[in-house]
């Protein structure tokens, strides 16, 4: 049986591509909750509201064991593991054996993690056969460990972020980075240039979306913090960044991004360009 949260995301791709629909076909997914407990994240919401889980309940993680017994077949492109949840130490040893499954009948899978470094080593040992079928994907929005902590309260250290980068690079893997949303827009450049000597295939550059969720009843601190990202994802901040960045050939764009600057939007789902 689906969650609610992956059957709104099956409808979303019938109105074209947007959100994980940009990297790939088919999301796929095996635990309820995640530790990081990101404020903005999209899934806590919807799993909320679907009353999935309480906020509260939110930071346990329950492995679903239907879908790590999940037989995968052969999809159409570029399948997204995980999209709802992150890859942490608690359920590594399912993860493996999902992705096991996606690779072992030929797919092509996007591993998207805020990266622990001994899950990425022991992907890297557990997946080595399959490393011409893997790109790895790290959210990074930030170097300033203060905002990280912010917005994505237990998630790992840029210092630990960055050192998953470097091993999955050193292992032979297919690597890039996501920097969405931007935590740090004034220092964007410096993220780019300390990272770009480990990537292989891009860094995805995209904003925080619906900030209204937050609500009138946000604390200072939190109004402070999204003053700051309202700053820096304004149209005139975007198109600086853009000018900026847009003959390097790592650099792609998020959907919202691309409407600013105006690239064209793919029409079809998964063509992760």
């Amino acid at each position: 049986m689906k969650s609610n949260q992956e059957t709104k995301q099956n409808v979303k791709k019938k109105s074209g591509g947007h959100g994980t629909q940009e990297w790939s076909v088919k999301t796929v997914n095996c635990v309820t909750g995640c530790s990081h407990n990101c404020l903005y994240c999209y899934a806590k919401g919807m799993a909320v509201r679907f009353k999935q889980v309480t906020p509260e309940e939110w930071p346990i993680e329950r492995v679903r064991p239907h879908d790590v017994a999940k037989r995968h077949r052969m999809y159409s492109g570029q399948v997204m593991f995980p999209s709802s949840h992150d890859i942490t130490p608690y359920n590594l040893v399912s993860c493996i054996k999902v992705l096991k499954k996606l690779l072992i009948v030929g797919n092509r899978v996007l591993v998207v993690s805020k990266p622990h470094i001994q899950c990425i080593e022991k992907l890297c040992e557990e997946l080595a056969e399959y490393r011409d079928k893997i790109l790895f994907r790290f959210t990074i929005g930030a170097q300033d460990n203060k905002i990280l902590s912010y917005w994505e309260p237990n998630s790992p250290s840029y210092v630990e972020r960055r050192a998953s980068l470097v091993h999955a690079y050193d292992q032979g893997f297919k690597t890039s980075v996501s920097v969405e949303p931007m935590l740090d827009a004034t220092n964007i450049d410096d993220l780019i240039s300390d990272l770009s000597p480990y990537v292989t295939d891009a860094i995805w550059i995209g904003t925080m979306n619906h900030l209204g969720r937050f609500g009138k009843s946000s604390d200072v601190v939190m109004k402070q913090a999204i003053a700051m990202i309202r700053r820096g994802q304004t149209n005139a901040s975007i198109r600086a960044i853009y000018r900026r960045h847009k003959d390097n050939p790592l650099i792609k764009w998020k959907k919202e991004i691309k409407k600013v600057v105006g690239i064209p939007i793919p029409k079809q789902n998964g063509l992760d360009i």
